[in-house]
C-alpha cells in the first residue's frame, strides 16, 4: 500500500432496486446485508468507513452496529456521486487522498481485495484502480451482465492498464475473459475530476460508467484476482449470500 496515503472507504447505498427492493436492509442470519458489507469493510484494516445512504433507515442500523454512515441526496444519478458527497461531507479538508468505493451489495467480500485495489495506487501514474478475474465459465462470456474488462496481460502479469470495458463479448481471438469487478479505488483527485465530468459518449451507450473516465484520458489500473466476488442482485442471490455466510 502507498505508504504516504490515507485512505477512505465508502460505501454507497440505497433503497430503491429494481429486483430486489430494500436490498441493503434484507435480513441475514440477524443482520442487515449493509452491516455484513461495512464489517468487511473494516476488516480490511486500510482506513476508515462510511456508509453513504440514501436514506434514514440505512443510517440507523449502521449507527446501531458502530458504524458511521452519512445521509446524501437520493437523487444522485449514481453510486460515485453518493459517494463523493459523503467523502466532501465528512472530510472537507482534504485529508484523505485516496477513497475506495465499495458497493453495498458484496456481503461475503473477501476483505484482502479492499487492499488489493489500494496497492494498485502505488503506481503514481495510475488515477483510478479496479479489479477482475479470469471467466471460468465460457457461458458467462456472452451475458450481457458480466462486464469484460479489456486489459493486455502476459502469461504471469497481475495488473495492467484497462483499454476497455464491455458488455459484449472482447476482444476476438483466442485467449482468457476477464470480469470486471466494481470496486474502485481512487486519488481523491481523480474522484473530484472524475464526478464533473459530463456522461461520455460511450458510457451512455454500453451504460458502464468507468468509461466516462477512459474517454476522458484517465488510466484505470486492473488487478487479476482469483475469483469475481457475490453480489446480491437477486433473492437467488440473497439466498446464496446466506448460505455462504450460514454459522
Amino acid at each position: 500500500m502507498l505508504q504516504s496515503s490515507s485512505p477512505l472507504i465508502v460505501v454507497p447505498a440505497r433503497m430503491a432496486s429494481t429486483r430486489l427492493p430494500g436490498k441493503p436492509l434484507a435480513d441475514i442470519h440477524g443482520q442487515a446485508m449493509i452491516v455484513h458489507v461495512w464489517r468487511r469493510a473494516v476488516e480490511a484494516g486500510i482506513g476508515p468507513v462510511v456508509v453513504a445512504c440514501a436514506e434514514a433507515e440505512i443510517a440507523r442500523v449502521i449507527a446501531a452496529a458502530g458504524g458511521q454512515a452519512v445521509l446524501t441526496d437520493p437523487d444522485h444519478p449514481s453510486g460515485t456521486d453518493r459517494a463523493f458527497e459523503a467523502v466532501r461531507a465528512v472530510d472537507p479538508g482534504g485529508r484523505h487522498d485516496v477513497v475506495i468505493n465499495l458497493q453495498g451489495d458484496l456481503p461475503t467480500l473477501d476483505p484482502t481485495l479492499v487492499g488489493v485495489v489500494c496497492d494498485l495506487l502505488d503506481n503514481p501514474a495510475v488515477d483510478i484502480a479496479t479489479l477482475a478475474a479470469v471467466i471460468a465459465d465460457p457461458a458467462e462470456v456472452a451475458l450481457p451482465s458480466v462486464v469484460k474488462a479489456v486489459v493486455p496481460l502476459n502469461s504471469g502479469q497481475r495488473a495492467g492498464r484497462a483499454l476497455y470495458f464491455s458488455r459484449a463479448v472482447v476482444p476476438a481471438g483466442d485467449g482468457p475473459f476477464l470480469h470486471h469487478i466494481g470496486i474502485y479505488g481512487y486519488r481523491r483527485s481523480a474522484l473530484e475530476r472524475f464526478v464533473a465530468l459530463p456522461p461520455g459518449v460511450l458510457e451512455l451507450r454500453e451504460k458502464l460508467e468507468q468509461l466516462r473516465a477512459l474517454e476522458a484520458g484517465m488510466r484505470i489500473e486492473v488487478g487479476l484476482v482469483d475469483t469475481v466476488p457475490l453480489g446480491v442482485d437477486t433473492p437467488a442471490d440473497l439466498e446464496r449470500a446466506r448460505a455462504l455466510l450460514a454459522p
